[in-house]
C-alpha cells in the first residue's frame, strides 16, 4: 500500500509514510472487508459512514505538517483509522464522532491497534472541542459547505486546518492556516467525502 499508493504517487513526508506502515489498517475495517483493507479505496464501516482511502488519509496528515509534539483534533472518528495515524505523528489526539456506536467501536479498534494517546469523544464534530482547545492541527474527514468557523477558532496561531469544503458531491480539500490577519488557504485539491453534519456543517 505504502509503496504503490502513497510513495508511488505524491506523498513524500517520510514520517507520514512510516506512520502509515505502522498502523494495521485491517483492524479498522469490518471483518468481511479485511481482504480489501490495503486497497486504495474508501470502505463502508456501517451507519452510512466510510473509512477514507489510504491516500487521502496520508494526504491530510502530510498537509498538517506535524513534528511530533502537537495537540491534534480529528473530526469524524469513524473507524478510528485516521486518529491512529495521527497518534503516530502528534503527541496528543482528540477525536470526535457524532454516532455513539461508531465511537465505541473506534475505541475498541484503537485499543487493538495500540493507539493509546487518542481520546474519543461523542458529539457534534462541526463544533469541535472548545473545552480542549487550542489545537495545533485539525483534520476533518467530512465535507463542510464552507469554512467551519468554530473549528478555525480553536486553532493556535499558525495552526493548520485541513477540511473538505463544497457541496455534498463536489468538494475541494483545503489547507487553511490561522494567521493574525485572517485565514490563509495554502492549497486546494478535488476530493469527495461524506458530509459533515451539525451546527457548522450540513443539516441532517
Amino acid at each position: 500500500m505504502v509503496a504503490k499508493h502513497l510513495r508511488g504517487r505524491d506523498i513524500t513526508d517520510e514520517r507520514v509514510l512510516a506512520a502509515m506502515e505502522r498502523v494495521p489498517r485491517e483492524v479498522f475495517v469490518p471483518d468481511d472487508l479485511r481482504r480489501r483493507a490495503y486497497a486504495d479505496a474508501a470502505l463502508p464501516i456501517g451507519s452510512g459512514q466510510t473509512i477514507s482511502q489510504p491516500y487521502m488519509v496520508a494526504r491530510i496528515c502530510e498537509e498538517l505538517g506535524l513534528d511530533g509534539d502537537e495537540r491534534v483534533l480529528d473530526v469524524g472518528t469513524g473507524s478510528g483509522y485516521q486518529a491512529a495515524v495521527l497518534a503516530e505523528l502528534g503527541a496528543e489526539v482528540h477525536s470526535i464522532e457524532r454516532i455513539p456506536e461508531l465511537a465505541e467501536q473506534a475505541r475498541r479498534n484503537l485499543l487493538a491497534a495500540g493507539a493509546h494517546t487518542v481520546t474519543v469523544h461523542v458529539g457534534d464534530g462541526s463544533r469541535g472541542l472548545p473545552e480542549h482547545a487550542p489545537f495545533d492541527a485539525i483534520a476533518v474527514a467530512a465535507a463542510a459547505p464552507e469554512l467551519p468557523q468554530g473549528l478555525y477558532d480553536q486553532l493556535t496561531q499558525g495552526g493548520r486546518l485541513v477540511v473538505p469544503i463544497g457541496a455534498r458531491s463536489d468538494q475541494r480539500l483545503e489547507v487553511i492556516v490561522r494567521r493574525t490577519e485572517g485565514a490563509a488557504v495554502l492549497r486546494s485539491v478535488p476530493c469527495r467525502f461524506v458530509p459533515l453534519l451539525g451546527e457548522g456543517g450540513f443539516e441532517a
